[in-house]
């Protein structure tokens, strides 16, 4: 029997015809050309109400279904929507019409999306013009209420096979019925349909569409849960859905249909208190909480949190309002999971009124920290930037601004700092028992660090206008301060700020690498932050790290950034041949490796700079790196000074700069160096290889046609006895 209903997505040009769908559609075309759009749908309507037979009643419920469902149906559940009989027992598969009778009910005026199979309005106008005539349709969502519960109570659906995606093939309609009649029924409640809720609900923890309602709302996939007895939500009882979906006339009615325990827990302990408070449905709570069986603490089994705590969590004002009115309700009364109460909930989601009701009560300790991070109320209202619930929390004399948490221990005024929040930041300071300079635990930093590392300006500028903000203050991890962090970021307008503090101390290094706020600024290649610096009469621009020796001229020299190094040029006070301590390496150096061109340019026209000073580990000289990486233009500059010796061979290898481009292969520089005359062409390394036996090691044809072009000594091609070339 199901075969011969059980629909598949159908092509709207394969049922119809393509030729058809265009003379429809060209037909209303004109129609709308010519009268506007209004009047074509009116016409239309006349036409599909004038069809003989079913037809008319066919093409207006079809109208009606698509304009009053709650998202778009499928062409399946729309067919079985249709073939549904309000007071039959059982679907007969004869009612359900066929695509092309439905859309041919229609006259054009609904179609089908081929990729979603939906079946949708021809044009989003036409849902205007139909909403725009109230006397069109009688009581659509009655009426869709009563199709989508006579649907579900019918007996093929009610005892379906366990295996969900065989349900939902067979019985098409089952995942809108379940999820959406609840929406239909608020809107338009009549006897009838608290009848079909009802009958529904009693057997309720035996049927499908529970488990579809809750896997809906709540994104789980509770299918598996040890609750579930064949694929059932066994526990999810008629008083957990109608406190789920919270609509008064039916709980109340199921709610004397037999003796119910009001706090027995469903598949995922959940109580039907629990329920209504977490879903917000006040008149619900209300019955349930005049009732004296039922425990308003008890909380539920997943996450440890009362009624209460859920209705603070989710913002729910006058449900906390109705379970606050018991007298046995323990406010302060946090959750398992997290150790969090009502307060803390409702301050973390911002929600004013809940946590003004919660602070009225005497009994509320707005100090509770949590049991996973030890965060107060004050620290989570801080952290998100709800300004007035952190006002309602500071006029509170009990209230302590500064207790951190135990996590990071973080004070409010720093996570505040922290996130950016300039209102609750100004809040804070106004208080005269706030310590402007407690740090975390973590790392050791203070809200001026971490204001200044997150570039929030407004904040920056009230801390250090108070007296009692030390800007020297390093965090404990690296030993940095507000100011070597805003160097190091670039963030100028930080930097300038805190320049301005006289007590400021611009060379203060870090401890781990012993770098100061000018080097890191010129390792960077901020110039902007490098020129505040250096306008200070008391930076030390020499001052070197303590894990290489590295001066900021030698830092902003090796990464090439060319105007900080000519800032730094600049400056009479300043040693432009100072080497680092490992390699021993001088800023010219440096440079030539990484063949960065103006920066060799302007350290060459100092006249106070060796350009054939070694390294103190290999002994390469800057001439030796150019030529090793190829960099080309820096070689030539350098070969055009006398004083530097084109043919010195480092002490690590004892190679010369025409080995090293010999090895690598680097065509052009060895041309540079052949036209020298002052360079050894057949110049022995300390394993006796030359520039020729090395370039044919390596495969470099064309420099070992340029060498042999010299007449190498062919005896001193290397220790073995090989010539330059294998034969």
């Amino acid at each position: 029997m199901v075969s011969r209903f059980l629909l598949v997505s159908l092509n709207i040009d394969a049922i119809l015809g393509e030729v058809t769908i265009r003379r429809r559609r060209r037909k209303l075309e004109e129609m709308t050309l010519g009268n506007g759009l209004s009047d074509a749908y009116s016409a239309t309507l006349t036409r599909l109400k004038a069809q003989k037979g079913y037809k008319s009643v066919l093409g207006l419920k079809v109208l009606m279904w698509v304009l009053y469902s709650e998202r778009p149906l499928r062409a399946q559940e729309l067919c079985h929507a249709l073939g549904v009989e309000i007071g039959f027992a059982d679907l007969d598969p004869e009612n359900i019409p066929a695509l092309r009778t439905l859309l041919s009910s229609c006259l054009g005026l609904v179609t089908v999306e081929g990729s979603s199979s939906t079946v949708r309005l021809v044009h989003f106008t036409l849902q205007e013009h139909l909403l725009s005539d109230p006397t069109l349709f009688q009581c659509p969502d009655s009426t869709i209420a009563e199709v989508c519960l006579t649907y579900l109570n019918f007996r093929y659906v009610r005892d379906p096979s366990p295996t969900l995606n065989l349900v939902l093939a067979t019985t098409p309609l089952l995942e809108y019925a379940s999820i959406y009649w609840e929406r239909h029924a608020r809107r338009g409640m009549t006897e009838n349909i608290k009848i079909l809720a009802l009958r529904l609900l009693d057997r309720y923890d035996e049927h499908i569409s529970a488990q579809l309602l809750l896997s809906h709302h709540h994104q789980v996939n509770y299918w598996w849960h040890d609750s579930y007895k064949e694929g059932r939500p066994m526990g999810f009882t008629g008083l957990h859905g109608a406190a789920f979906l919270g609509i008064s006339e039916i709980y109340s009615a199921i709610s004397e249909m037999k003796e119910w325990d009001v706090n027995a827990y469903d598949c995922i302990g959940m109580t039907a208190l629990t329920w209504a408070a977490e879903r917000g449905h006040e008149e619900v709570v209300d019955m349930l909480l005049q009732r004296e069986d039922v425990s308003p603490n008890q909380a539920d089994t997943e996450y440890g949190r009362t009624p209460l705590g859920w209705a603070a969590t989710r913002g729910h004002e006058k449900v906390v309002k109705l379970i606050l009115g018991r007298q046995d309700v323990n406010p302060n009364q946090a959750d398992t999971q997290d150790g969090r109460t009502p307060l803390s909930w409702a301050a973390w989601n911002g929600y004013e009124g809940v946590v003004e009701m919660l602070l009225e009560r005497k009994d509320v300790n707005p100090n509770q920290a949590d049991t996973e991070n030890g965060q107060t109320t004050l620290l989570w209202a801080a952290w998100n930037g709800h300004e007035r619930i952190v006002k309602m929390l500071l006029e509170r004399e009990d209230v302590n601004p500064n207790q951190a948490d135990t996590e990071d221990g973080r004070t409010p005024l720093l996570w505040a700092a922290c996130n950016g929040y300039e209102g609750v930041v100004e809040m804070l300071l106004e208080r005269e028992d706030i310590n402007p300079n407690q740090a975390d635990t973590e790392d050791g930093w203070t809200p001026l660090l971490w204001a200044t590392w997150e570039g929030h300006e407004g904040i920056v500028k009230m801390l250090l206008e108070r007296d009692d903000v030390n800007p020297n203050q390093a965090d404990t991890r690296y030993g940095r301060t507000p100011l070597s962090w805003a160097a190091e970021s670039g963030h100028e307008r930080m930097v300038k700020m805190l320049l301005e503090r006289e007590d400021i101390n611009p060379n203060q290094a870090d401890t781990e690498d012993g770098r100061t706020p000018l080097l890191w600024a010129a390792w960077n290649g901020y110039e902007g932050v490098v020129e505040m610096l250096l306008e200070r009469e008391d930076v030390n621009p020499n001052q070197a790290d303590t894990k290489d020796g590295r001066t900021p001229l030698l830092w902003a020299a090796k990464k090439g950034h060319e105007w900080v190094v000519k800032m730094l040029l600049g400056r009479e006070d300043v040693n432009p041949d100072q080497a680092d301590t490992e390699p021993g390496a001088t800023p010219l150096s440096w440079a030539a490796t990484f063949g960065h061109e103006k920066v060799v340019k302007m350290l060459l026209a100092r006249e106070d700079v060796n350009p054939d000073q070694a390294d103190t580990n290999g002994g390469q000289t800057p001439l030796s790196w150019a030529a090793r990486n190829g960099h080309e233009g820096v070689v030539k500059m350098l070969l055009e000074r006398k004083d530097v010796n084109p043919d010195q061979a480092d002490t690590k290898y004892g190679r010369t700069p025409l080995s090293w481009a010999a090895k690598k292969g680097h065509e052009g520089i060895i041309k540079l160096l052949l036209e020298r005359k002052d360079v050894t062409i057949a110049a022995l390394d300390n394993k006796h290889q030359t520039p020729l036996s090395l370039a044919s090691s390596k495969g470099h044809a064309g420099v070992v046609r340029m060498l042999e072009q010299q007449n190498p000594n062919s005896d001193a091609v290397g220790c073995s006895s090989q010539t330059s070339l294998p034969p």
